[in-house]
């Protein structure tokens, strides 16, 4: 069954509170009464569970589901207008960007993505540094994961780990690293980049039009938050 957003939202839910309390899908499994796999696959987003369920579920964390409505996508709104009001030093320091890159020395990379989007001052959430990554230093890279504790995303189980970390392998280019996580892109050459400088500091950023032509959820972002400004005569 194709992920809805709800089911992405509840399974996000249901993950985030068995991290918390530092439970294996195993052991939540076991408390709520039903499969591991039944808790990987609601987790993941690809099995919409009934109501019971989830009560067995949020009930073996001790706590329970509290249900609203809102307009469509209006939590999206809200977070780009919260972004739009700090500073990017603050949502780059919150991100550790700087922290990661001083680590990402052993082949080159540019940034993209939505994390490029904000460099160049777009208020759009970014939870990851994205960057463009040549396949021809693909070794390169996976050696630098596997010296960081680099884990690569597990769609089916919806968490990190339990797969090849290599990009030449099959799954989403995403991973998680003592540093944070990072998703690439993977291509034959870097493309092109501007530079961009905030505090001090200069990036290697894919300019925005080039990103609402190559980056589907960066240009999705982008295009919400134009469609905003323009709303509100900014």
């Amino acid at each position: 069954m194709p992920s809805t957003r709800l089911g992405t939202l509840l399974g996000n839910a249901v993950r985030q509170q068995r991290h918390l309390r530092e439970l294996t899908q195993c052991e939540l499994a076991e408390s709520a009464g039903i499969s591991q796999a039944a808790v990987a696959r609601i987790e993941s987003g690809s099995r919409a569970p009934s109501i019971a369920v989830l009560e067995a579920l949020f009930a073996a964390m001790d706590v329970q589901m509290v249900v609203e409505v809102e307009p469509l996508d209006a939590h999206l709104d809200a977070r780009i207008d919260e972004l739009a009001a700090r500073p990017i030093t603050e949502r780059i320091d919150e991100l550790g960007l700087d922290r990661t890159l001083d680590r990402l020395t052993d082949f080159p990379q540019v940034i993209t993505g939505s994390t490029a989007a904000l460099l160049q001052g777009a208020p759009v959430p970014v939870d990851a540094l994205e960057i463009a990554l040549r396949w021809q230093d693909s070794k390169r890279f996976t050696g630098w994961l596997q010296a960081n504790y680099g884990q690569r995303w597990n769609a089916r189980w919806g968490e990190f780990g339990g797969v090849w970390l290599e990009p030449e392998e099959p799954g989403e280019h995403r991973w998680s690293t003592k540093w944070g996580e990072i998703r690439a892109t993977m291509c034959d050459e870097l493309p092109e980049t501007i530079e961009v400088r905030h505090g001090g500091r200069d990036y290697r950023v894919v300019p925005l039009v080039e990103l609402e032509l190559t980056e589907p959820r960066a240009a999705d972002l982008l295009r919400r938050y134009r469609a905003r400004q323009l709303a509100s005569g900014s």
